[in-house]
């Protein structure tokens, strides 16, 4: 049997890129989400929460146990040296995660696997890793405004995690597809969704 084909589907926050994994499945594509994968090493009994409990104490957990992602996120964009012993003990966890996950769709017969990885762009090991990469663009004060609304951030914040991500320039330079997701309804993403998966054979 074939190896199923591997895309990557990146882009920034607050770009869409979730709408788009999910039309993606509904034209038969296998999704593998790197965030739901993190969630689950930290959440509690995780098989990252020692490693965090040990590396950062007990206070960068919550009472039920599972890694306090206010506190730890406003720590990191504080402190570089915090997201890196962070993400050194999450990234590799996630990485096998992402990997036994992969091997389970394909063989269960799968024939796309969509990796859902925010850091795509930034994590240069997973370029190597996939056949395809289709980025999710839209402008600056787009993806501002739909974080702001979504999640209840403060403009500062959300422009701290925007710093800490790839530019979108740079995004962009490592996409062999993308879809520009500003300003157009559901059913106009909808379609640049089905040209692309034709493109990709689903």
């Amino acid at each position: 049997m074939p190896a199923a084909l591997r895309l990557g589907l990146t882009g920034g926050i607050g770009s869409g890129k979730s709408t788009v994994a999910k039309l993606l499945q509904t034209h038969g594509a296998r999704l593998i989400d790197a965030d739901v994968l993190a969630r689950a090493t930290t959440a509690a009994g995780g098989a990252a929460i020692s490693r965090i409990r040990e590396t950062f104490g007990a206070d960068s957990l919550t009472p039920e146990g599972a890694l306090d992602r206010e506190k730890m996120r406003q720590l990191a964009f504080a402190d570089a040296g915090v997201r890196a012993r962070l993400e050194s003990i999450v990234h590799p966890l996630v990485g096998m995660a992402i990997e036994q996950a992969a091997v389970h769709a394909e063989t269960d017969g799968a024939h796309c696997l969509v990796f859902d990885i925010p850091l795509l762009v930034e994590s240069a090991h997973w370029r190597k890793r996939l056949h395809r990469v289709l980025v999710v663009d839209c402008g600056s004060e787009t993806q501002i405004q739909r974080v702001m609304q979504r999640n209840g951030l403060s403009r500062p914040e959300v422009e701290n995690i925007m710093a800490a991500q790839a530019s979108r320039s740079q995004r962009l330079q490592a996409a062999d597809a993308a879809i520009f997701n500003e300003a157009i309804h559901l059913d106009e993403l909808a379609v640049q969704v089905q040209q692309i998966a034709n493109q990709f054979g689903l």
